[in-house]
């Protein structure tokens, strides 16, 4: 597995590097030291959040990167960056300023495609839905997930680890001193895409993972709840290249599988070329790559997910299993290209069957990327409301 050299990486190199003079006493220290809980803050330091590549607008908002502990998708611990923003506006509503926790959509791979640098670059296609969330008064945090930015490969999509990054960047906000955001007032996930997933995920896993939190509840926009239906989808698609960022994350989460083993030369090489690209440049130097054109035995990537040991590792990832611990509102679009409606509409009724408080809304706005713009209003206006105290309506 390819090892990162992110930013984490480097202060961690750093701060070796500095202590080297005197080793014994920082061994003796660290054996006495307790072990950092999910969502303690490892390192932070001040970061900027530009609103535009030529860095002329900021964002209205303190920012700071940290670095947090988390737990990946097999219960280990792990070290996740994101970067934390106390805006500038006051807060005006009930209550203590509440703490969105964002969720970001497909971003790629590698370290240079980590959220966290993509806000301080200018270049995150997002930053418009934070910078609205950051004009109503709420303090945010963005997770860069497993493996961006950090040591290790990105589990792209992978329930858990998405999941737990999640909650317990909110749990590392609420903990970061110089955020001056509250330990435990009102707090709700979002996103979109992959980060709808994520924010599904989290609300599942919110309970059992972190009931202390006070989740009002949780916008999920055009969800990827079943990996398998996606996949299919994508297969020949423009967006082919987001197989890529599947296989690669599967491969790190379960290297039992030997996904590489599945390949032929050309689908190795589609592997090696994705993990170095962001999400632009991995639409267009794999638009409409055909799986059958990638794999050892020529059988499309689809006639695995119904083989063992694949088909349960790919389950596992199912969101919809599992009832949500807060209202949740949903919002995809009928017309969506890359992430199919029907199995984001099959993950709301499993939902409803759990009992859950879920609000299901329908767009016809066409696309994927469309959507995500056109659903902005109806995400704000729905967490307003559940910071207001209003109760959630559901309509299952």
């Amino acid at each position: 597995m390819r090892v990162h050299r992110g930013w984490a990486v480097a202060l961690t190199a750093v701060l070796v590097a500095a202590g080297t003079a005197d080793a014994t006493a920082q061994i003796s220290h660290h054996a006495s030291a307790p072990a950092p809980a999910n969502g303690d803050v490892l390192r932070s330091e001040p970061a900027d959040f530009f609103l535009d590549p030529v860095k002329l607008v900021r964002a209205p908002a303190r920012v700071h990167r940290i670095l947090y502990r988390s737990t990946d998708t097999h219960g280990r611990p792990m070290d996740v960056s994101g970067t934390v923003l106390t805006p500038h506006a006051p807060w005006t509503g009930p209550g203590p300023r509440p703490i969105v926790g964002y969720a970001p959509g497909t971003q790629g791979v590698g370290d240079d495609c980590a959220p966290s640098r993509q806000l301080a670059m200018g270049s995150e296609y997002e930053g418009p839905f934070l910078a609205g969330l950051l004009a109503r008064g709420y303090g945010v945090v963005v997770t860069d997930y497993e493996g961006l930015g950090t040591p290790g490969m990105h589990t792209y999509v992978n329930r858990a680890s998405e999941g737990h990054a999640v909650l317990d960047a909110i749990r590392a906000a609420q903990r970061l001193p110089e955020a001056d955001l509250p330990d435990d007032g009102p707090v709700a996930t979002a996103g979109y895409s992959q980060g709808g997933g994520a924010s599904a995920a989290a609300v599942e896993l919110y309970a059992g993972y972190a009931p202390e939190l006070d989740l009002k509840g949780a916008y999920a926009g055009a969800p990827p709840a079943d990996l398998g239906a996606v996949a299919r989808n994508l297969d020949g698609h423009y967006a082919a290249g987001f197989l890529g960022y599947s296989l690669l994350s599967l491969d790190a989460a379960y290297p039992e599988l030997d996904i590489p083993g599945v390949l032929n030369d050309a689908g190795r090489a589609l592997l090696a070329q994705v993990e170095h690209q962001c999400t632009a440049e991995a639409l267009l130097a794999h638009a409409f790559r055909r799986s059958v054109d990638l794999t050892a035995d020529g059988r499309p990537l689809a006639a695995y997910l119904d083989e063992e040991p694949y088909r349960s590792r790919v389950e596992e990832q199912r969101i919809g299993l599992r009832a949500p611990g807060a209202p949740v509102l949903v919002v995809h679009s009928a017309l969506d290209d890359i992430v199919p409606y029907p199995q984001g509409a099959e993950m709301v009724r499993r939902w409803c069957a759990l009992g859950a408080n879920v609000r299901f809304s329908t767009s016809l706005v066409p696309t994927h990327a469309a959507a995500m713009v056109a659903a902005y209003p109806e995400a704000f206006a729905w967490l307003e409301a559940r910071f207001a105290g209003v109760p959630a309506r559901g309509g299952c």
